[in-house]
């Protein structure tokens, strides 16, 4: 043993932000606790507090969303690299996510775990709800006259469509591009270490508006917090069920192989809540099943971007709880409207830690619900977390070997294989 390999590596001691927010969580419950029962008139000085975080998430929203697309985009050449195999890919991760959209809209309608919590009602102009707004009207306002009206407002769809095809027209100048794509990519890693710093106060902001919430409304808003996790991982079990399994199915891919293979980077990114954490096992285990490694570098890396089932399935469900707790009315007409800008936000910021929450704070916006949902959320966020990033995982790993499939290329290895390879610790 050398000399170097007795030190003791340096710990950081304290609370993670995961730890910290749980904290801030029981903190702000037994505070609304004490104040619901003995002095219900304090409640609203704790609200301030709340509002806060709300802002500084707010603050983040258009130059995240406008620097990950366009860095993602252009930087990573998606739209000139991609070929056949990148073309089916897209096609792929549009319909599964699509579908993930849409459970978990049904689940959320169907179990409405939102209904009795009282969140306060929206402020400023009336919910896009209670203006009846014809197709051609929706189908406009998709197209900003102005970015920078559209970043003023918050309009995050209009952004959305606007970086996107910004991003288009930098791929199309080729090396005149590269001095913008470098600006996107530093302006990206800037609000990376924006959205950390923020995150730092988001303890204080949970336990701010847990403490507003139960001080107003009582404890019947735990009850509801518990109802939307276990909502959520019922939607994502009908996900697996008439989703993943049937894909298998489809593409001829064995079942038990495939569990077998995806089993240990699902369970990394299960304890972890990082995709991140789990893509070298994943690409690993993905090559070990007979997923050539051309198609193993070129899609797990795309549906990190472009395939997140268990984050826009969560997406869904967790806008329509916010507009639920807060008494709007969302039409049929109007969820489908929110569906399609789901489907464009939730390829924004995939890299970006608590991406989730950013894109739904710009949801919630979007449509004037109140943003004191997504503080109410962030408390349980990390149980939720859980299963979504797990499914991130699973959902690309199976997307490789249907590519795979349907380009002619995938190999299914045999039992004798994957036991040498299981053997070796290699899945």
């Amino acid at each position: 043993m050398s000399a170097t390999s007795s030190v003791q590596p340096v710990t950081r001691r304290g609370l993670n932000l995961t730890q910290q927010i749980l904290l801030g969580l029981v903190v702000g419950v037994a505070a609304g606790a004490f104040v619901s029962r003995f002095h219900p008139g304090w409640a609203p000085y704790f609200s301030p507090f709340s509002q806060l975080f709300l802002r500084l998430i707010k603050m983040i929203i258009a130059p995240l969303i406008f620097g990950t697309l366009v860095a993602g985009i252009a930087g990573a050449g998606h739209v000139k690299a991609v070929g056949r195999m990148g073309l089916r890919a897209m096609i792929y991760f549009e319909v599964v996510t699509t579908i993930a959209l849409v459970i978990g809209l049904i689940a959320v309608n169907v179990l409405k775990p939102g209904v009795g919590l009282v969140l306060p009602p929206p402020s400023g102009p009336p919910p896009l709800s209670s203006t009846p707004q014809t197709w051609d009207q929706i189908f406009l306002h998709t197209f900003p006259t102005s970015i920078v009206q559209a970043m003023a407002d918050g309009d995050v769809l209009q952004i959305v469509v606007w970086s996107i095809i910004f991003a288009i027209s930098l791929t199309m100048i080729g090396e005149k591009a590269r001095p913008i794509i470098a600006w996107c990519e530093s302006l990206a890693e800037a609000m990376f270490q924006f959205t950390n710093i923020v995150m730092r106060y988001a303890p204080i902001g949970v336990a701010a508006a847990m403490a507003y919430t139960i001080g107003q409304s009582g404890f019947k808003v735990i009850y509801n917090l518990a109802w939307l996790v276990g909502t959520l991982y019922i939607a994502l079990a009908a996900f697996y069920l008439l989703v993943l399994v049937p894909v298998m199915v489809l593409f001829r891919i064995s079942i038990r192989k495939f569990v077998a293979a995806v089993r240990e980077p699902a369970v990394i990114a299960f304890s972890t809540t990082s995709s991140e954490a789990a893509l070298p096992r994943a690409m690993e285990a993905m090559e070990r099943l007979g997923v050539p490694r051309s198609v193993v570098a070129f899609v797990l890396p795309l549906g990190y971007s472009f395939n997140l089932d268990g984050s826009t399935l969560y997406l869904s469900l967790a806008a329509l709880f916010v507009a639920q707790a807060a008494n709007v009315h969302l039409s049929v007409g109007h969820q489908i409207t929110m569906l399609l800008t789901l489907m464009l936000t939730s390829k924004g910021v995939a890299g970006v830690p608590r991406a989730a929450l950013v894109i739904l704070a710009a949801t919630l916006a979007s449509y004037n619900l109140p943003l004191e949902g997504v503080t109410l959320i962030l408390g349980v966020d990390t149980l939720m977390d859980m299963g979504r990033t797990m499914t991130n995982v699973v959902g690309n790993c199976l997307a490789s070997v249907v590519v795979a499939r349907w380009e002619g290329v995938f190999r299914e290895a045999t039992d004798k294989e994957l036991q040498t390879a299981a053997a070796r610790g290699e899945i």
